[in-house]
Parts: structure tokens; sequence; C-alpha cells
């Protein structure tokens, strides 16, 4: 069977959850695939959709150990310490190497926010599934975090 030909070399991801830990894998994926000289998008929905926030961006906690806090603490100094970047410079880096942000229009409405209430400089496109779905037609990459 022929080895199936993609149209770009593109990562194209999902990011459901609004947990730090998990928000750091997109940016750090995202980071790394447009460091190779791919292109790369993110599609927020859900809880990841609530990191875009104004103010919300370092509040969410870790998907294991929690702990009231405590987990996400040690893990923060944990990552001070070994020197990688907060999830503000890795977001600024991402917008800068030409990353994609897409904010779901439903979780929107569901969730009852505004987009005054977003991080709108961060954001390139509005969509719901069909902008998912067209975007991620064709990727090389596509994850779902």
């Amino acid at each position: 069977m022929p080895e199936k030909e993609y149209k770009s070399e593109k990562a194209v991801l999902i990011l459901h959850s609004g947990d730090m830990d998990k928000f750091y894998s997109a940016l750090i994926i995202g980071n790394g695939a447009l460091a190779m000289g791919m292109e790369a998008s993110i599609y927020f929905t859900f809880w990841g959709l609530l990191r875009l926030k104004k103010g919300e961006l370092e509040k969410g906690p870790l998907s294991k150990m929690h702990m009231l806090g405590l987990g996400k603490k040690m893990v923060g100094n944990r990552m001070k310490k070994a020197n990688v970047a907060s999830l503000e410079k890795l977001m600024s880096d991402y917008k800068e190497l030409g990353g994609k942000i897409i904010a779901c229009e439903m979780t929107m409405e569901i969730m009852g926010i505004k987009k005054e209430e977003l991080r709108t400089e961060w954001i390139d496109t509005w969509g719901a599934v069909g902008t998912y779905i067209q975007e991620a037609k064709g990727a090389s990459l596509t994850l779902f975090i």
C-alpha cells in the first residue's frame, strides 16, 4: 500500500484541557513543530479556551497530583530550576514563530465567554468544529490534548 501523501508539514492540536501541564505540552509541541519548519495551529476549546481569558493563563490546575495547589507549586519550582519557560513566554514564542490560535465559538457560547474577555491579540481565527476540520485536513500531525 503506498504511503499517504500529506498536503503540508503541519501540526494541528486540539487543546480541550485547561490543566497547566497539558497546556505546557501543547505549547511545547507547537513550538517544536514551528522550530522544525512546520506550520502549527492550536484549536482552543472547552477548558483549554478558559486559559485564553485575560489573567487566566497560569491558573490551570495540574492534571495529576494537584494536592490543593501544593503539587502545582512543587512542579512550578522544579520547572523553574530546569529553566523551563513560563506559559506566557511559550505563548509569546509560539505567536512570534507564526503559530496560529483558533478559538472555539461554540465553547464561548456554552460557557458564556465574550470576545472582550479573551486575549484577542493571540487569536487568529474564531470558529467551530468545521474550522478545526478544515485546518486539520491533510495535516501531517494531529493531537488531542
